[in-house]
């Protein structure tokens, strides 16, 4: 079994970005150390809720402090990338990393991240799936030419190349049948974020494995990533305490961030959009048993069980979110790694495959 990290790098009021970064890194390169097999990051515009705008950078940076540990997308947004340029900084990110690239592709963002790019939230399935067949196309094909509904390549010669022939792709979908459809038809493996309870993720993965074999590719739920929120600590009552401000802001975000079409929320104070509300929110005990693997150890490795009976062996932890203070990240993450991981298996990774 795989244990990955993920983050969405959140940047609540009162913290310092360069301080979050370099809290970021830590993390990273003591999960490396704790034996965690990837680490994972998301692309986010305009918004507190993750620093992750530039993500490939961020994982520029962390190939050069690291060694083994894989590094992801989790996700990419397409639409919002020109698919030459998104080829390239791919395959240079996967030569410095010395093949240890993971590409997740997806099309969640708030609309005010599409229309801050001036790119139509109409013409996001489009785009999504034309710059995902280019960028891969563009990794293996000399002299590559396209034509589409929105890009047009005339004998394009990717340089660098990547060093991984090619890097993994993984496609996230939610809830649109269409997008699952793609997913399937492209034979990459499914992934899943936080933003899906987990009966209805599991429902999907269901419905992906069942599709993925009608169509001829078979690929098993064992190749997907599966990302929850994780916390471990001693205690229940700790657990709890340690995270419910935490998911509480989690969940105020991105309430708050549906109600904005244009501009940001980064101007604003958190604050004011709680008092100012008229609707119930949607509560901290829903994260925490739907979304969430919070607790002891104990409780950690019965839930972890649970979804390795399913056929999953690929969990992305989200140890860092909604402004948990670095150090009990950190403590976290080793009680994980001490308590929960040697009661699994390990696995051999090659290119990013499950072996």
């Amino acid at each position: 079994m795989q244990f990955g990290l993920f983050s969405h790098i959140p940047w609540p009021e009162g913290t310092d970005p360069g301080q979050i970064l370099d809290e970021t890194t830590e993390q990273v390169q003591y999960g490396e150390q704790l034996g965690f097999q990837s680490a994972w990051f998301a692309e986010h515009h305009f918004t507190r809720y993750g620093l992750g705008s530039s993500s490939l950078l961020i994982l520029g940076h962390l190939a050069a402090r690291t060694d083994t540990i894989r590094l992801g997308t989790a996700i990419l947004v397409p639409p919002l990338h020109h698919p030459i340029r998104l080829a390239e900084e791919t395959a240079t990110l996967d030569l410095l990393s010395r093949g240890r690239l993971d590409v997740g592709f997806g099309r969640g963002s708030s609309g005010y991240e599409y229309n801050g790019y001036e790119v139509d939230p109409g013409e996001s399935q489009g785009r999504f799936r034309e710059t995902i067949r280019i960028v891969e196309n563009l990794w293996t094909t000399p002299n590559y030419s396209f034509e589409g509904q929105y890009y047009n390549l005339n004998q394009i010669t990717l340089v660098p190349a990547p060093a991984q022939k090619p890097p993994p792709i993984y496609i996230a979908a939610t809830l649109t049948q269409a997008t699952l459809e793609f997913v399937v038809s492209t034979g990459h493996p499914l992934i899943i974020g936080v933003v899906l309870d987990t009966p209805d993720a599991l429902t999907l993965c269901r419905r992906f494995a069942h599709m993925s074999a009608a169509a001829g590719f078979n690929v098993p739920l064992s190749r997907i990533p599966f990302s929850r929120y994780f916390y471990v600590a001693e205690t229940e009552a700790e657990a709890i305490r340690d995270t419910r401000a935490a998911l509480d802001w989690v969940l105020d975000m991105l309430q708050w961030r549906r109600t904005f079409t244009h501009g940001s929320e980064v101007i604003h104070r958190i604050d004011d959009f709680r008092q100012q509300r008229t609707e119930l929110p949607t509560s901290y005990e829903h994260l925490f048993k739907r979304r969430a693997i919070i607790g002891t150890p104990e409780k950690c490795l019965a839930e972890i069980r649970a979804l390795e009976a399913e056929g999953f062996d690929n969990f992305i932890c989200n140890f860092d979110f909604g402004g948990i203070p670095h150090a009990k990240v950190m403590r976290s993450m080793e009680l994980f790694s001490r308590e929960v991981m040697p009661h699994f298996a390990k696995t051999v990774v090659k290119s990013g495959e499950i072996v």
